[in-house]
Protein backbone atom coordinates (compact mmCIF):
# COMPACT_ATOMS: atom_id res chain seq x y z
CA UNK A 1 0.00 0.00 0.00
CA UNK A 2 2.57 2.46 0.61
CA UNK A 3 4.37 1.59 -2.42
CA UNK A 4 0.84 2.51 -4.57
CA UNK A 5 0.58 5.65 -2.45
CA UNK A 6 4.01 7.01 -3.46
CA UNK A 7 3.40 6.12 -7.06
CA UNK A 8 0.47 8.26 -6.94
CA UNK A 9 2.55 10.97 -4.99
CA UNK A 10 4.86 11.02 -7.45
CA UNK A 11 2.82 10.96 -10.69
CA UNK A 12 0.10 14.09 -9.50
CA UNK A 13 3.89 15.71 -8.59
CA UNK A 14 4.53 14.70 -11.89
CA UNK A 15 1.43 16.47 -13.50
CA UNK A 16 1.77 19.49 -11.76
CA UNK A 17 5.00 20.75 -11.57
CA UNK A 18 5.75 19.57 -15.44
CA UNK A 19 3.06 21.41 -16.56
CA UNK A 20 3.72 24.21 -14.85
CA UNK A 21 6.99 23.90 -15.95
CA UNK A 22 6.30 23.41 -19.94
CA UNK A 23 3.45 26.36 -19.79
CA UNK A 24 5.58 28.63 -17.92
CA UNK A 25 9.32 28.19 -19.78
CA UNK A 26 8.09 26.86 -23.05
CA UNK A 27 4.13 27.49 -23.93
CA UNK A 28 3.71 30.91 -23.24
CA UNK A 29 6.71 32.41 -24.23
CA UNK A 30 5.87 30.90 -27.91
CA UNK A 31 2.50 31.69 -27.59
CA UNK A 32 3.41 35.59 -27.04
CA UNK A 33 5.90 35.38 -29.82
CA UNK A 34 3.59 33.65 -32.50
CA UNK A 35 0.31 35.23 -31.54
CA UNK A 36 -1.26 38.61 -31.41
CA UNK A 37 -3.48 39.15 -27.54
CA UNK A 38 -6.68 38.09 -29.57
CA UNK A 39 -5.43 34.96 -30.47
CA UNK A 40 -2.63 34.12 -27.68
CA UNK A 41 -4.83 34.85 -25.08
CA UNK A 42 -8.37 32.76 -25.76
CA UNK A 43 -5.72 29.87 -26.54
CA UNK A 44 -3.90 30.14 -23.06
CA UNK A 45 -7.87 30.45 -21.12
CA UNK A 46 -8.67 27.23 -22.92
CA UNK A 47 -5.64 25.66 -22.16
CA UNK A 48 -5.43 26.74 -18.64
CA UNK A 49 -8.79 25.90 -18.05
CA UNK A 50 -7.71 21.97 -19.28
CA UNK A 51 -5.06 21.87 -17.35
CA UNK A 52 -6.19 23.39 -13.99
CA UNK A 53 -9.13 20.72 -13.99
CA UNK A 54 -6.64 18.03 -14.26
CA UNK A 55 -4.61 19.93 -11.10
CA UNK A 56 -6.98 20.55 -8.70
CA UNK A 57 -7.73 16.34 -9.34
CA UNK A 58 -3.81 15.94 -8.84
CA UNK A 59 -3.95 18.36 -5.56
CA UNK A 60 -6.49 15.96 -4.05
CA UNK A 61 -4.15 12.92 -5.12
CA UNK A 62 -1.57 14.87 -3.34
CA UNK A 63 -2.86 15.40 -0.04
CA UNK A 64 -4.61 12.19 -0.14
CA UNK A 65 -1.63 10.20 -0.65
CA UNK A 66 0.52 12.10 1.44
CA UNK A 67 -1.83 12.55 4.63
CA UNK A 68 -1.81 8.72 4.27
CA UNK A 69 1.74 7.85 4.67
CA UNK A 70 1.89 10.29 7.06
CA UNK A 71 -0.85 8.39 8.95
CA UNK A 72 0.64 5.23 8.23
CA UNK A 73 3.86 6.03 9.94
CA UNK A 74 2.40 8.16 12.50
CA UNK A 75 2.41 12.13 12.28
CA UNK A 76 4.65 12.27 15.41
CA UNK A 77 6.99 9.54 13.99
CA UNK A 78 6.98 11.31 10.50
CA UNK A 79 10.07 12.68 9.45
CA UNK A 80 10.78 16.50 10.11
CA UNK A 81 11.04 16.70 6.20
CA UNK A 82 7.90 14.93 5.45
CA UNK A 83 6.17 17.97 7.70
CA UNK A 84 8.34 20.49 5.97
CA UNK A 85 7.28 18.74 2.59
CA UNK A 86 3.30 19.23 3.68
CA UNK A 87 4.01 22.49 4.85
CA UNK A 88 4.90 23.54 1.19
CA UNK A 89 2.43 21.93 -0.48
CA UNK A 90 -0.08 23.42 1.60
CA UNK A 91 1.17 26.55 0.64
CA UNK A 92 1.07 25.15 -2.51
CA UNK A 93 -2.31 24.66 -3.08
CA UNK A 94 -3.41 28.26 -1.33
CA UNK A 95 -1.73 29.81 -4.30
CA UNK A 96 -3.12 27.30 -6.57
CA UNK A 97 -6.22 28.56 -5.03
CA UNK A 98 -5.96 31.92 -5.79
CA UNK A 99 -4.91 31.39 -9.41
CA UNK A 100 -7.67 29.13 -10.12
CA UNK A 101 -10.62 30.74 -8.03
CA UNK A 102 -9.27 34.32 -8.45
CA UNK A 103 -7.72 35.27 -11.38
CA UNK A 104 -8.32 32.57 -13.56
CA UNK A 105 -11.97 33.67 -13.58
CA UNK A 106 -10.80 37.43 -14.37
CA UNK A 107 -8.56 35.98 -17.82
CA UNK A 108 -11.80 34.10 -18.91
CA UNK A 109 -14.30 37.05 -18.45
CA UNK A 110 -11.63 39.53 -20.01
CA UNK A 111 -11.30 37.32 -22.80
CA UNK A 112 -14.89 36.31 -23.30
CA UNK A 113 -15.29 40.52 -23.56
CA UNK A 114 -12.35 40.54 -26.09
CA UNK A 115 -10.45 43.35 -23.37
CA UNK A 116 -7.35 42.22 -24.02
CA UNK A 117 -5.42 44.84 -21.48
CA UNK A 118 -7.14 43.43 -18.60
CA UNK A 119 -6.96 39.87 -19.78
CA UNK A 120 -3.24 40.17 -20.51
CA UNK A 121 -2.78 41.97 -17.02
CA UNK A 122 -4.46 38.42 -15.51
CA UNK A 123 -2.92 36.04 -17.50
CA UNK A 124 0.84 38.45 -16.14
CA UNK A 125 -0.55 37.69 -12.64
CA UNK A 126 -1.72 34.04 -13.33
CA UNK A 127 2.34 33.77 -14.73
CA UNK A 128 3.87 35.28 -11.57
CA UNK A 129 2.33 33.00 -9.28
CA UNK A 130 2.95 30.07 -11.19
CA UNK A 131 6.69 30.94 -11.08
CA UNK A 132 6.33 31.36 -7.11
CA UNK A 133 4.55 27.69 -7.00
CA UNK A 134 7.57 26.64 -9.91
CA UNK A 135 10.30 27.59 -7.31
CA UNK A 136 8.09 26.16 -3.98
CA UNK A 137 7.90 22.71 -5.80
CA UNK A 138 11.69 22.64 -6.65
CA UNK A 139 12.48 23.61 -3.33
CA UNK A 140 9.84 20.34 -2.19
CA UNK A 141 11.60 17.94 -4.20
CA UNK A 142 14.66 19.05 -2.59
CA UNK A 143 13.66 18.69 0.78
CA UNK A 144 11.89 14.98 -0.16
CA UNK A 145 14.96 14.02 -2.07
CA UNK A 146 17.65 16.12 0.34
CA UNK A 147 15.51 16.01 3.62
CA UNK A 148 16.96 12.56 4.89
CA UNK A 149 20.17 13.73 4.82
CA UNK A 150 19.79 16.28 7.19
CA UNK A 151 18.46 13.90 9.38
CA UNK A 152 21.03 11.59 10.23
Amino acid sequence: MRSFLLFLHLSAVIIWLGGMFFAHFFLRPAAAEQLPPAQRLPLLAAILGSFFKTVTFAIVILLVSGFARMGMTGFAQAPLHWHLMSAIGLLMTTIFALIYLFHYPQLKSAVAAQAWEPAGAAMNRIRRLVWVNLCLGALTVAVATLGPLFAA
